[in-house]
């Protein structure tokens, strides 16, 4: 049996998918509203075929409970997968998994061998250097406990093929009665599994995403160069680029290609937390330093780009405001902190659409003073230009009609090669 602590994203994935594969799951997590949506079968969040995973293995193989005693005493595997957010100087807070690791640990009763699991991004060397010792010092009840960690690789919006279908599952364990469990808990999938020193499945994760978000910075800041030198058309540029066989067929061209910057929860939250835990261990990246600061100079960049032309009294509309298209998440949303540049730069006549967002980011960023509308047609009608941020695809047949209005600032209008 299986307990996940933490119901988002990564904690729902996994907890459904497990469930998928016939296990017994408890589900816990302490936001109150959270719990409640799931348990009327509805998501928290957007997330394509979820909510009918949830629908079919809720209250069967998929229990949400606060009774976390009878949870931990079911189960051999305990996941946590709650928030490890930006800390100090952009260092991972473990508040939230070291809370976890003692709720669990209060409620062992029984000397039942058991594994905890961090699927939370953690820093290289958190396992090693902070978690083990830390149950070690729990006294008698850590003969009992085995420390593991199993990075996710799951992109919002695809979470659960990512999951079900996913090209290689990392552990990092130091012990072999761990080790054999978690392949055995996995191998239903039929999926390679790595087996891996801590640290080494820990770095894992942050290499996938500070190369991502590499990409993305190394892409802005060749637009950029390009929109300097003029005459270049730079969709046309990276579509060709595009084509070169050393790319070998991989699926890596929507990183290389420009836009407003990285967002979402992971790239900017992994980047800023591998950068500070070089910088902590001695080594101020260079390279990972300058994409993070290229990333966070773009929106006044493309704020820049929205205004040439226009005067302060003009209405200037946003179209799109989640960080991605098909996803309803927010964070480090590009359009929040463009639209924080127009206004700084004195563009306060600002209107809004997003197909799925608009609620979240009121909620989120209740310090942007917007009007939200009810359509991408209502913000053409009462806007002088209007920005295109967020893709969706809701958005390219009507803009392709009003490319003398639109600004694009994710080349998503222009002609592929």
């Amino acid at each position: 049996m299986v307990t996940v602590f933490g119901l988002g994203f990564v904690g729902l994935t996994t907890a459904l998918g497990f469930a998928h594969l016939g296990y017994k799951v408890y589900g816990i997590d302490v936001d109150h509203q959270r719990r409640e949506t799931l348990q009327n079968g509805k998501l928290p969040f957007l997330e394509p075929q979820m909510e009918d995973e949830l629908k079919h293995h809720l209250n069967k193989n998929f229990i949400i409970t606060e009774d976390i005693e009878q949870a931990v005493s079911d189960s051999e595997y305990i996941f946590y997968c709650v928030g490890t957010p930006y800390g100090k100087e952009g260092s991972a807070d473990l508040t939230y998994l070291f809370s976890a690791i003692d709720t669990t640990i209060a409620a062992i009763k029984d000397e039942r061998y058991r594994i905890l699991i961090t699927k939370s991004t953690i820093p290289p060397s958190t396992t090693a250097e902070k978690i083990y010792p830390y149950v070690q010092g729990k006294g008698q009840v850590a003969q009992h406990i085995g420390i593991a960690n199993n990075p996710e690789f799951l992109r919002e919006g695809h979470c659960w093929d990512d999951f079900i279908h996913a090209d290689r599952i990392v552990l990092g364990c130091n012990d072999t009665v761990s080790e054999k469990m978690l392949k055995k808990l996995y191998e239903p999938m039929g999926i390679p599994i790595y087996c891996v020193s801590y640290t080494t499945s820990e770095f894992i994760k942050y290499l996938s995403n500070t190369l991502l978000a590499t990409m993305i910075s190394y892409s802005n800041e060749m637009s950029h160069i390009a929109d300097t030198i003029g005459g270049i058309d730079v969709a046309d540029a990276f579509h060709i680029l595009h084509m070169d066989k050393r790319w070998n067929h991989c699926d890596m061209t929507s990183y290389v290609y420009p836009g407003c910057g990285y967002g979402g929860y992971c790239l900017p939250k992994d980047t800023c937390a591998l950068f500070a835990q070089s910088v902590a261990k001695g080594f101020e990246p260079p390279i990972l330093k300058h994409v993070i600061e290229t990333n966070q100079n773009r929106a006044k960049i493309v704020a820049e780009k929205i205004i040439q032309g226009q005067h302060r009294d003009d209405v200037i509309g946003i179209l799109g405001l989640s960080f991605k298209p098909g996803s309803d998440d927010v964070r480090d949303s590009a359009a929040y902190k463009v639209i924080k540049e127009l206004q700084n730069l004195g563009y306060n006549k600002i209107v809004a659409f997003d197909p799925a967002a608009m609620q979240e980011f009121r909620r989120a960023y209740p310090d942007i003073n917007i009007q939200y509308l009810s359509s991408a047609e209502e913000v053409y009608n009462c806007s002088n230009i209007v920005a295109m941020i967020t893709a969706w695809d809701s958005f390219l047949e009507l803009a392709a009609t009003k490319m003398e209005k639109t600004i694009d600032c994710r080349y998503a209008l222009s002609r592929s090669i």
